[in-house]
């Protein structure tokens, strides 16, 4: 293994979920922005940026194509505030995945590992849901690559990788970052950012769609530490 390994967590339903907290906020960011109700929502569980998925958002409910250059940055600058008053409902109905405290502890404590975040979710948002769960400790939120930064999720890899770089002193290359994800999206994002993927079958994708979209290797959950830090081992050697 290399000297030192920048571990890329995805958040939502590989560490958390929060429920019907997400559509929830981007049912009133709809109605505050476009000034009516949505009826046509994002699919669950996807692993899509939210700029992309708030693009999607408005053209299925019927926003002008014209509007959307306006409209969209203007939901995404709402979108944090809106989360941000649904901390209290995170807390009662969302929940941490099992083994995830431990499994983020243990790769926070192990020697040679560097541990962030690669997240479909804005950065503001991503930061929200960590505090949430009291999560954020265990990752250095600093170095990550965010939807804030770019809607293509693959180029959040390098994002990432320069941040780390520039903090640590230290050339991040294809050799040294990993990455563990529940989505087919997280496996895209290593698949074409240059990263191996420990896929969790913790979300709405089974094992075996992991493994064949290309995921190096598929944890059933992350319920044993030292399975992720053998795997992480391995795939780094």
């Amino acid at each position: 293994m290399p000297d030192t390994v920048l571990v890329l967590w995805d958040i939502d339903r590989t560490l958390l979920y929060v429920g019907n907290t997400d559509r929830q906020v981007y049912r009133e960011t709809f109605a505050q922005v476009v000034g009516r109700p949505a009826e046509q929502f994002p699919e669950r569980g996807t692993g899509m940026t939210m700029p992309l998925a708030i693009r999607g958002l408005l053209m299925d409910n019927g926003v002008d194509e014209r509007d959307i250059p306006e409209l969209l940055p203007t939901m995404v600058e709402f979108l944090p505030q809106c989360l941000s008053a649904h901390v209290p409902e995170m807390k009662r109905s969302g929940t941490l995945l099992p083994g995830a405290l431990d499994s983020l502890r243990a790769v926070h404590e192990a020697r040679g590992l560097i541990p962030t975040v690669v997240t479909g979710n804005l950065k503001p948002n991503a930061v929200i849901k960590l505090r949430t769960f009291e999560l954020d400790p265990y990752v250095d939120t600093e170095i990550g690559g965010y939807a804030s930064d770019d809607q293509h999720r693959p180029a959040l890899v390098g994002i990432a990788q320069k941040r780390a770089e520039a903090k640590h002193g230290i050339a991040f290359s294809g050799a040294n970052p990993v990455i563990i994800g529940d989505s087919l999206e997280d496996v895209r994002t290593g698949l074409l950012g240059g990263a191996p993927v420990i896929g969790v079958a913790s979300g709405k994708t089974t094992s075996g769609e992991l493994k064949d979209a290309g995921a190096n290797l598929v944890l059933p959950d992350l319920r044993n530490p030292e399975h992720l830090l053998a795997a992480i081992a391995e795939l780094t050697a």
